[in-house]
């Protein structure tokens, strides 16, 4: 058993992102500058963005941390993203999720720029990754792909089951495994809480990408002896004997698991340190795409 180590992984990609940086700045260029808006004061949102915010100054970027009151309407969370995709000192941006009640996330994420849009959540960008084509990648997803790339994990021809369908792990997941190319040419089926004796599937996989936020639902008997096993689920599990009180627990019950996997990601410091690092890839790839495009 091998551990696919998102930590050290992220810290790779942030120091070949800190090399590029220093490249434009020797060149007297314009660093890539990278905006996150957050409403409320959500606890873990907040630590989410700061670990965002930190990344940012520790490989060389501009970041503005836009923070906005859970009261704030719909129309001026709105105008706010307008200015955003208006303001030329940007080149990428995000909504950190989720949003107050009151306010529609869909149309939300619709109002952002697509060529700000480097969480990669937009319906354009979507397709385009659907479509194969050059775009910015869902965070999430686009760390798995690396993970996968960067530990040399066979994927072609592989039978991939993804667990959960949402529009931000699962169902892209399910595309970029299938698309041509490594990583990928995997035979993909995407599973959900609808799925009728999941067991039958994941016992048969080659890999498994579960993202059902249900904490150790992934037992050793659902798993095929040497196969690989990405954990995007992210629980706080109470826990009195932790001073936290709490324990952070994955999808999968990692210590027996562990015993039949040939690669597993750890959680915490799996799939997590990697979205981050994915963010900032994407926000230098908005610069790139800007610069093209204005030549």
């Amino acid at each position: 058993m091998q551990l696919l180590d998102g930590k050290k992984t992220a810290e790779d990609i942030k120091s070949e992102i800190a090399v590029e940086v220093q490249k434009i700045k020797a060149d007297g260029g314009k660093v890539p500058h990278l905006a996150a808006v957050i409403v409320g004061n959500d606890g873990a949102s907040l630590t989410y963005v700061g670990s965002k915010v930190r990344s940012c100054q520790q490989i060389g970027f501009e970041s503005t941390l836009v923070s906005m009151p859970d009261t704030i309407s719909e129309d001026e969370l709105l105008s706010k993203i307008k200015e955003l995709n208006e303001d030329d000192n940007l080149d990428g941006f995000i909504v950190q999720l989720p949003l107050p009640k009151h306010i529609d996330e869909q149309k939300i994420l619709m109002a952002i720029d697509p060529n700000k849009d480097v969480d990669g959540f937009h319906p354009a960008n979507f397709g385009k990754m659907a479509l194969e084509m050059e775009t910015f990648l869902p965070a999430t997803p686009f760390g798995i792909m690396q993970l996968l790339e960067r530990y040399k994990v066979e994927t072609s021809g592989k039978h991939t089951v993804v667990i959960g369908r949402s529009h931000i792990v699962g169902r892209p997941m399910s595309i970029l495994m299938s698309r041509k190319g490594y990583p990928g040419d995997s035979t993909v089926t995407l599973t959900h809480s609808r799925t009728k004796n999941i067991e039958e599937f994941t016992k048969n996989a080659d890999i498994i990408i579960t993202a059902l936020g249900v904490p150790n639902y992934l037992k050793a008997d659902m798993v095929k002896d040497g196969v690989v096993i990405i954990d995007v689920g992210i629980t706080r599990v109470p826990d009195d004997s932790n001073a936290k009180g709490y324990v952070i627990t994955g999808d999968v019950d990692f210590e027996n698991v562990s015993k039949k996997s040939s690669f597993i990601t750890p959680v915490p410091g799996g799939v997590g340190p990697m979205t981050i690092a994915m963010l900032l890839k994407n926000t230098l790839l908005a610069r790139e795409m800007r610069i093209a495009k204005n030549n």
